[in-house]
């Protein structure tokens, strides 16, 4: 794969939806962002943010979204 066939590969990649993933045994019925989830897990084990670490997590909330599933009363 050449240079630009890679660059138009993700052209079109960026500007798709986020993919979403449901968990239903997710805590919250939020959706929330992978990048979201990635900076609260290095936060709580005290690893501080940077710039970097801000566009990494923009990148990955555009790539996923962790929503919470139906609940069991909602099935019932």
């Amino acid at each position: 794969m050449t240079t630009g066939e890679k660059r138009d590969r993700r052209e079109q990649t960026a500007g798709s939806a986020p993919r979403r993933l449901r968990l239903p045994g997710f805590v919250t019925d939020e959706d929330i962002g992978l990048g979201d989830a990635v900076k609260r897990v290095t936060s709580t084990l005290g690893i501080r943010p940077c710039g970097g670490c801000e566009r990494r997590a923009a990148a990955l909330n555009r790539l996923l979204v962790v929503s919470g599933g139906p609940s069991r009363r909602q099935r019932n």
